[in-house]
């Protein structure tokens, strides 16, 4: 009986010494994951200057408390030089799984990167006597360094600055007089997919109240000049890749009038010529044979 006792006690004694160690591995399990998230959302944080929202893209800002997890940390990555990646994970049909690999082609990634913004000028004695300009600067040279990378990158592929100037200049005018004629499906050529969606809409706003537009481009452009250049990679393991946007500044004189269905001029004076300044970003794949560039967003400032 005694021994029978003995062997009881020690039986609890087993289960409480278990106990207390699954609670102790429990805790630790729990710190872990906590440390990991925290490393992840500090990552975030360090990532998160060098990401902006575009029409599509997601929009990470420092300070903000959205934490990215891990599952999306291994799909959103920033390359070290200052490329942004997209990846696409997509599942195939169950007929197309049957017949055998999907190979998917990305025609555009669909967004603007990082669309062009004007810098606040801010006083000398602000920029290199303070902390806030220190940073300022910092900032400044990264957004110039990624704008002189993407230029580099795009010259090994034969990029010449004044052949791209006549090519953007002549796209401006071409899809300027196609958007005044309503032609569709001549602009859908011009135009990446998603900007084509946006003008077909602003077509069809606009001939439901005029009728008819005249645009006239007053040659040569008075000033056109680049505010930036990126690159957009699509695959991380192939840094040639990429996709490369350059945002363009256009200042030129046009004539435009408008015209109801009557033949009336409702808007406009195409006898008069208005100075107009348009931010057009055109895009290119460095990596599609027979490539050329397309329209692919305006930014209003």
């Amino acid at each position: 009986m005694a021994f029978r006792n003995l062997n009881t006690i020690r039986s609890l004694n087993r289960v409480a010494q278990i106990r207390r160690e699954s609670s102790y591995l429990l805790g630790s399990s729990k710190s872990y994951s906590s440390c990991i998230s925290n490393a992840i959302e500090l990552n975030c944080q360090k990532v998160s200057p060098y990401l902006y929202n575009g029409h599509n893209a997601l929009l990470w800002t420092r300070g903000s408390n959205t934490t990215l997890r891990s599952a999306m940390a291994a799909e959103l990555l920033i390359f070290s030089n200052g490329t942004r990646l997209v990846t696409t994970q997509a599942k195939a049909p169950p007929q197309a799984r049957q017949m055998g690999a999907l190979k998917v082609s990305m025609s555009s990634p669909g967004f603007v990167y990082e669309p062009y913004a004007p810098r606040k000028p801010i006083p000398f004695w602000q920029r290199w006597f303070t902390r806030s300009g220190w940073r300022r600067t910092k900032e400044d040279i990264i957004l110039e360094l990624k704008s002189a990378y993407a230029i580099n990158k795009l010259r090994k592929s034969g990029y010449s600055k004044r052949l791209f100037y006549n090519e953007a200049v002549q796209l401006y005018k071409e899809i300027n007089t196609l958007l005044a004629n309503g032609d569709k499906n001549s602009l859908r050529k011009a135009v990446t997919e998603n900007m084509y969606s946006a003008l077909k809409n602003e077509i069809k706003q606009r001939e439901s109240v005029w009728d008819k537009v005249y645009w006239e481009l007053i040659e040569p452009v008075l000033k056109i000049r680049t505010l930036r250049a990126r690159l957009i990679g699509v695959d991380r393991n192939d840094t040639s890749k990429v996709f490369v946007q350059i945002t363009l500044e256009f200042l030129a004189k046009q004539k435009f009038e408008a015209y109801d269905s009557n033949g009336s001029v409702v808007a406009g004076d195409k006898s008069k010529e208005v100075l107009v300044r348009d931010i057009w970003v055109f895009e290119k794949s460095l990596f599609h044979p027979g490539s050329y560039w397309r329209l692919c967003g305006r930014i209003s400032l």
